[in-house]
């Protein structure tokens, strides 16, 4: 392990973290906070998270999501075959040139991840992952069933193009019909002799595309260039993800609100579209989903208001611990995300909780560090744009489809 010398000798840089196509285009604007995720560094934070919120509310902002979200691609004769066992969601629903919010889900149910489900031909598909190794799930379960597959992690690497203004920016780069894309839809597009895969969806809970680019390796800089170029004019900047922004819109994290060691029903989607136990085809997790869907869940993911001083504005994994959720006295669950929210003027976040503590209204108590708060369980969507397409908001996505 080296200390890099580019471009900034004051950065210990990892070969053994990977770094995404845009990674040193994503530097020249100042990143402040990286994390790791799914083995890449991730730029988290640009410069003051209340600025970024407000951007991504009032402007056009682009993120480099070219390592967090890994794609796992799945091609060969039985490829629909097998994409539509790893997943609970009927994927005879799926038309090519569609997206699908999916869970990957283990043989009890569990979640293993929460991708963004891409089908760009009658057998071939990517799954935009969160942050897991599910290329190594996929090649294990097609070497047992000897299905006729095949499992790679293709070298594409997306970007994130968000905020109401993210029209404007989309059109000056590829013509103003790209905006007739439908709402989780997807296009194969060229720009200056790059290929990409553009779709309606993103992690923001506003209007917003992502810009799957091919042979990413080699054109990531030319993209994000691009990019920012054509932004200029309509006042783009990059930003982290916004978790203000994805918890007021009842937006999902993986790793904090969910894990394998929850599953579909336990977060709220199993008794949705998410888990379709009559579907023809068998899945992983079907028998024990179908268990727990007829038996019920002990514990519920819920939207909570809490109590006290602003949480401030960047609280996913902040804290060393998840912070225990209590009704008079006695634990009942855990705190697993949490910020102040600038519109709402309020502490907003998720819990997990018993059953019995699920009902919206219920009072509890929070054990933030700096002392015992009230908290209320409330609708865990906290804010609905008007521009709103879907009623719902989901995980990773503005809107689940």
């Amino acid at each position: 392990m080296t200390n890099s010398v580019h471009p900034d000798p004051g950065i210990l840089l990892y070969t053994r973290i990977k770094k995404s196509p845009y990674y040193y285009g994503a530097r020249r604007h100042g990143v402040k906070l990286y994390s790791v995720y799914n083995h890449h560094y991730h730029p988290r934070l640009y410069r003051d998270p209340i600025d970024e919120y407000w951007q991504l509310l009032e402007g056009v902002t682009v993120w480099d999501v070219g390592g967090a979200e890994r794609q796992v691609e799945i091609t060969g004769p039985d490829a629909f075959e097998f994409t539509n066992l790893l997943t609970p969601r009927n994927l005879n629903r799926c038309a090519v040139g569609q997206c699908k919010y999916a869970f990957i889900t283990d043989e009890r149910g569990g979640i293993i991840n929460d991708p963004v489900l891409l089908r760009l031909a009658e057998n071939h598909f990517w799954l935009s992952l969160a942050d897991s190794d599910v290329l190594l799930w996929c090649k294990g379960v097609a070497y047992r069933l000897g299905l006729d597959v095949e499992i790679t992690e293709p070298d594409v690497g997306p970007l994130q193009i968000q905020g109401p203004r993210s029209k404007e920016v989309m059109a000056d780069l590829f013509g103003a019909d790209i905006l007739d894309i439908p709402y989780y839809f997807m296009q194969e597009r060229e720009l200056d002799g790059m290929r990409v895969v553009i779709s309606r969806t993103g992690y923001s809970g506003e209007l917003g595309y992502e810009l799957y680019l091919r042979d990413a390796s080699r054109d990531g800089l030319r993209l994000w260039d691009a990019v920012i170029e054509a932004g200029e004019a309509h006042g783009l900047s990059p930003i982290g993800p916004c978790h203000i922004r994805r918890i007021e819109g009842g937006i999902l994290a993986y790793g904090c609100d969910m894990t394998l060691d929850e599953n579909p029903y336990e977060v709220g989607y199993g008794y949705k579209w998410m888990v379709e136990l009559e579907q023809e085809q068998d899945f992983i997790g079907r028998d024990e989903l179908r268990k727990i869907a007829n038996r019920g869940v002990s514990r519920k993911l819920v939207g909570v208001e809490i109590g006290g001083a602003p949480l401030g504005s960047y609280s996913d994994g902040s804290f060393p611990d998840f912070l225990e959720v209590a009704s008079r006295g006695q634990a009942v669950g855990k705190l697993t995300s949490a910020c102040w929210s600038p519109r709402l003027k309020k502490n907003i976040g998720y819990a997990m909780v018993s059953e019995a503590h699920a009902e919206l209204g219920t009072e509890l108590e929070i054990e933030r560090p700096d002392g015992l708060v009230e908290a209320v369980v409330a609708d865990r969507v906290f804010f609905r744009p008007e521009h709103a397409e879907q009623e719902l908001a989901g995980p990773r996505t503005q809107a689940v489809s």
